[in-house]
């Protein structure tokens, strides 16, 4: 076994990594990003016209824009936008739709229960309970102080 310091170590680690093109991985996340964000846009505004009020269209747009990210995923499409815009995919409602979509696609062959269902909410399971209970938390903190 090699013996190095701390700092040797450090300076081999730096040799050895690849360098991260940062501003251009940032383009496409931010190129991806916004395309997701203007596709939902237009979906909104397709809502709008089509006579629903700001709040049902709201959350037309977001049925529409999961349903879409769950489609893309299935199709394998959204994973070649994933690889393309990084984590420009991922800050959007769609790349939660990817998060749920994703795993139960990989565990199908466990089976319907064990494989997909159980899967499923692998890596959003906590984004639901963590967001579930921060809301709570708020709408007590708003009851308190309202």
């Amino acid at each position: 076994m090699i013996k190095m310091t701390n700092s040797e170590y450090a300076r081999l680690v730096k040799e050895m990594s690849p360098n991260s093109p940062l501003a251009k991985n940032m383009l496409k996340a931010f190129i991806a990003g916004g395309i997701i964000c203007t596709i939902g846009q237009i979906i909104y505004n397709g809502w709008s016209s089509a006579g629903l009020n700001e709040k049902f269209a709201s959350g037309a747009t977001s049925v529409s824009m999961v349903f879409l990210g769950a489609l893309l995923t299935g199709l394998g499409i959204y994973d070649t936008l994933a690889k393309f815009g990084g984590a420009g995919t991922l800050v959007p409602i769609t790349g939660f739709a990817n998060s749920v979509v994703s795993p139960a696609l990989e565990f199908k062959s466990e089976g319907l229960i064990a494989g997909m269902s159980a899967k499923m909410f692998v890596i959003a399971g906590p984004v639901i309970v963590f967001g579930l209970a921060a809301s709570v938390l708020y709408g007590l903190i708003l009851i308190i102080f309202t």
